[in-house]
């Protein structure tokens, strides 16, 4: 009996010994182009080279991420199925949409963080509104004829322009999108009037000049746009949004192969290449334990579910 239940220990350990041994899914709960996407091949690549085996994104987009969320949470849990999580589809996501046929915080596992980042205000050059306040007045003066356009219902970018609605009091038409990849296209065209996108989202479309920065929604003004006010310099109090993304697995993933992959992330996080590459992108790469990880979750499920009843937001 101790000598099975010795090899029953050792099965774990010796697997996680020779993990990985093939390539990796890394899943994107967003369409391809968008920020999600350009984060999570630049984890891919930094990933792949550190393990020695190729990981493979593969974008699955819709319902706000929870398609993408459901597809990781019932794979097998080996460690060569992972999700590209984000503030969207595991801070949000649970707290906003009921009844899914898997539980978007119990059925998957938390790895470690990946990136933190800022939102900013993005307005069509061609909307006639200069600054924030600006805008404010004019929406006000012509209810519901302005448009903001998000990467999904339920995402961060449509939370966070409904609180911007409901901080402002402005009526503004809410047009969601398949990820920000799809959505950003509309809003440099001037089909749709405005967005609040990430950083790695909103820089080039700024550089593009089609496109606006009224405001980053961070504490601090963000040091890839220094010239950008916060939206509480901006005169809206108590705005503040920050981005994140993080690395998940199915929940019964074995520990020792959570913990392979958390210190790799942990060792990309410190790697100076890879930290330029992210800042260029506007970003800035962390690090942080499982457990960490995990308690962070749990917070930002219970902050996002005060916002979403404060604010009345549903899933349109």
């Amino acid at each position: 009996m101790i000598l099975l239940a010795s090899l029953a220990l050792a099965v774990p350990t010796a697997r996680a010994q020779s993990y990985p041994a093939k390539p990796l899914r890394l899943i994107v709960p967003f369409s391809a182009g968008g920020s999600s996407d350009v984060l999570a091949r630049g984890v891919a690549k930094q990933l792949g080279e550190q393990v020695g085996e190729p990981v493979v994104v593969e974008n699955r987009a819709g319902a706000g991420g929870m398609i993408a969320l459901e597809f990781v949470a019932k794979a097998p849990a080996d460690g060569y199925t992972l999700l590209f999580g984000t503030i969207g589809t595991n801070g949000i996501g649970p707290a906003l949409y009921k009844n899914l046929a898997f539980d978007p915080v119990k059925d998957l596992a938390p790895v470690s963080s990946l990136h933190t980042l800022p939102n900013v205000l993005l307005l069509n050059a061609g909307v006639p509104a200069k600054t924030v306040a600006e805008l404010i007045a004019l929406a006000r003066a012509h209810p519901g004829q302005l448009t903001f356009a998000s990467a999904g219902s339920g995402s961060a970018s449509h939370l966070s322009g409904v609180l911007l609605k409901s901080a402002t009091g402005v009526d503004i038409l809410h047009v969601p999108y398949k990820g920000g990849g799809t959505a950003m296209p509309d809003v440099l065209s001037g089909q749709v009037s405005m967005m609040i996108e990430t950083a790695t989202g909103a820089l080039s479309a700024i550089r593009s000049g089609k496109v606006r920065a009224l405001a980053v929604t961070t504490a601090q003004r963000w040091p890839s746009l220094p010239e950008v006010p916060t939206m509480i310099e901006a005169g809206v109090p108590g705005f503040e949004i920050t981005s994140w993304t993080g690395l998940f697995v199915p929940a019964a993933t074995p520990v020792p192969i959570v913990g392979r992959l958390n210190s790799e992330l942990v060792k990309a996080a410190h790697d100076a290449a890879y930290q330029k590459q992210m800042v260029t992108l506007g970003v800035e790469a962390i690090s942080s334990t499982p457990q960490e990880f995990g308690a962070f979750i749990e917070s930002e499920v219970a902050k996002w579910g005060r916002a979403i009843r404060q604010s009345g937001a549903r899933v349109e």
